[in-house]
């Protein structure tokens, strides 16, 4: 008897794996803005120069970016597609105005914006709809700020422990310029700067990446053992519970063609 043969299952698309990873996040709201780094002054300053009317933080997240843009906009709007996500930005920026939706479907009327804000997050978006989005939502020659914290190439213990997160991700992927559709980039700049986080703390903040969050248990444990060797072996590490981890933020400014 010849035996039924399995269908072959295809391949998710890239849109597809995109999508089922970043929902990862959307229960992990607390966590994430517990144990996730912020951002540099520095890198508002590069996005938003001068003072503007609206700022708007797409894929904001619990916050951790937009709470750099308070003072630097008459009006903050937050815009991010996890109520738990929200729930704990509201609490933490009772100022900002917090919308729930996505980089393709942004709930603001066209011209509506200065500047439009992604940190952390573009990697996420389908990207055709989401550039269009936000040049329809952006104001003739508005400013579009792109921005990822990325490990510090000199900092090989993280940059180690980023490998066990992302394995084969090439070291200059992330630096690479970002295709966006529609706008012209017009500055870009790695900034520096150092963090002072216990080793527990370093060590939860990885249970917050979608690598960790989507592999099943037995994975994810050995994953973190990986992290912990790391630690234990490295010079910098070794027997100390409060490290200095070294971070470069990528900022890339646009402007709306």
């Amino acid at each position: 008897m010849t035996e039924d043969v399995p269908p072959v299952q295809p391949r998710p698309s890239a849109s597809a794996t995109r999508a089922m990873l970043g929902g990862t996040f959307r229960e992990i709201g607390q966590d994430y803005d517990t144990y996730r780094p912020g951002f540099p002054e520095r890198a508002a300053d590069l996005i938003v120069p001068q003072h503007v009317g609206t700022a708007v933080d797409l894929g904001a997240g619990t916050g951790k970016f937009t709470e750099r843009l308070i003072g630097r906009a008459d009006r903050v709007v937050a815009v991010e597609p996890s109520e738990q996500m929200l729930a704990v930005l509201r609490h933490k920026l009772p100022a900002v105005r917090a919308l729930v939706g996505g980089a393709e479907a942004i709930p603001l009327p066209d011209a509506s914006a200065d500047v439009v804000t992604v940190a952390q997050a573009f990697h996420w978006f389908d990207r055709e709809p989401a550039c269009a989005e936000i040049a329809r939502v952006l104001v003739a020659g508005g400013r579009l700020g792109l921005l990822w914290n990325t490990p510090d190439p000199d900092c090989a213990w993280d940059r180690a422990c980023y490998d066990v997160a992302h394995p084969g991700l090439a070291d200059d992927e992330a630096a690479a310029e970002p295709d966006v559709p529609g706008f012209e980039l017009v500055e870009q700049e790695v900034v520096r700067w150092t963090e002072r986080i216990t080793r527990d703390l370093y060590l939860r903040r990885w249970l917050t990446v979608s690598s960790f969050l989507a592999a099943e248990p037995d994975r994810r444990a050995a994953m973190v053992a990986e992290l912990e060797q790391i630690l234990d072996e490295s010079p910098e590490t070794s027997e100390r519970e409060v490290l200095d981890l070294r971070h470069a933020t990528e900022v890339f400014v646009y402007s709306s063609r």
